[in-house]
């Protein structure tokens, strides 16, 4: 077992040394269990072991591990498939499982994955991987073309999984040591839990393949790895509220101590910066870290900065990471739960595209992604109150400007 997986003997120790009491954790945990089953309606499992991965090194190892080790099926779908040489590298692996036999699907947006190379593409299809392409613009009804799949999942032998923020392409290498080399954080999944991540991919891949499952499936019951409970939660690409925005929601309502929030793209609606302002004036610490002079959507950023004052004057705190473009989706709430997934805080992710989260119960697990905020927020510049209100009049003018198309960021 490594060191960030959660035996369940193990936990009320660990929960106290994460500075919750035992029963005050598991209190607290229950009532956000109830109220997430209840009003998303998805049932959590319990069982689960999570290993949190940071950055491309320790992320793509592990991805790659799982697939080289697969005997039996292989599911992977991405946003993200561009050039360079991680792209080769998951390219060879996943031919090479097919080659040997074992069922591999592999599922690109048609509008995010449109930079593969055409011959990692063929070489995939030459050795028996089953590509699917997800709402290719050219072939989609006007309604549909905003509407994208965005969800990053790998299923191995139905019995491993891995999702969170990553891409594949040459971005995400490395440790974050530099401009090009992105933050992030992906999560290994064991136990029940893989379900979800399954159901995700397979909702997807029915819109856009004939076989829905072959003999190669086993179905097997999941044996009891660890001490996490999980509910694995799916936005879809929808008109009208979804789950997505109750999970949201939900953990910012029921926050009582804190909330730590770092994502890529910040542009929510006014709706959603209320919710955060009323849970800072009723005591709530919230903390925001999102990308600082790297990033590769501005638009989007100068989205979100319109909302900073709002948000300033309320008490929540931002900071701006500075070593490189900040990439990770994850959201701890009172030292017990945490989110973590593909999906950003911004209209988006909450309204337009598929997306998926795992809504996690383990004060270890959790207490282990906010070690890594806290080390994030080193690095870090504070946005301070004062100093915002007296940003330039060309930057309140961007800011004005991108507005009218704040619900496509």
């Amino acid at each position: 077992m490594t060191p960030t997986e959660s035996d369940p003997a193990e936990l009320p120790e660990r929960a106290e040394a994460a500075g919750v009491s035992h029963a005050g954790e598991r209190e607290r945990a229950q009532r956000f269990r109830r109220r997430l089953e209840r009003l998303i309606g998805i049932a959590a499992t319990e069982g689960n072991a999570l290993v949190p991965l940071r950055n491309g090194d320790e992320i793509f190892g592990a991805m790659l591990g799982g697939i080289r080790s697969a005997r039996h099926t292989v599911d992977m779908m991405t946003f993200v498939y561009w050039k360079g040489e991680i792209a080769q590298q998951f390219a060879d692996a996943l031919a090479e499982r097919a080659r040997e036999g074992v069922r591999v699907r592999l599922l690109l947006d048609g509008f995010g994955s449109r930079l593969i190379e055409k011959e990692q593409f063929d070489s995939m299809e030459r050795a028996g991987v089953q590509v699917a392409w997800f709402r290719k613009p050219l072939y989609l009804s006007p309604l549909k073309q905003n509407h994208r799949c965005h969800r990053k999942v790998l299923v191995v032998d139905e019995e491993t999984a891995f999702t969170g923020g990553v891409g594949i392409a040459e971005e995400w290498c490395g440790d974050a040591r530099n401009p090009n080399e992105w933050r992030d954080t992906h999560v290994q999944v064991r136990g029940p839990a893989v379900d979800g991540l399954a159901a995700a991919f397979a909702q997807n891949w029915a819109e856009c393949h004939d076989e829905l499952f072959d003999d190669r499936d086993r179905f097997d019951p999941h044996a009891p790895q660890g001490g996490s409970v999980v509910q694995v939660v799916r936005g879809s690409a929808s008109f009208g509220w979804q789950d997505m925005q109750t999970l949201f929601r939900v953990v910012i309502e029921s926050a009582e101590e804190r909330i730590r929030l770092a994502t890529a793209y910040f542009a929510p609606d006014a709706y959603f910066i209320g919710l955060l302002c009323a849970a800072a004036r009723r005591g709530v610490e919230i903390e925001i870290l999102l990308p600082g002079p790297h990033t590769d959507k501005r638009v989007c950023q100068l989205a979100g900065q319109h909302y900073y004052e709002d948000l300033t004057d309320c008490g929540v705190k931002i900071f701006q990471y500075q070593p490189t473009m900040l990439h990770t989706k994850v959201v701890t709430i009172d030292r017990t739960m945490a989110l973590v997934g593909s999906t950003n805080f911004n209209r988006r992710s909450l309204d337009h595209d598929e997306e998926v989260m795992l809504a996690v119960l383990d004060p270890a697990f959790t207490a282990t992604l906010d070690d890594h905020f806290a080390q994030d927020l080193e690095r870090s510049e504070h946005i301070r109150p004062g100093r915002w209100k007296r940003r330039s009049p060309l930057q309140r003018v961007k800011e004005a400007a991108v507005m009218p198309i704040r619900r496509f960021l």
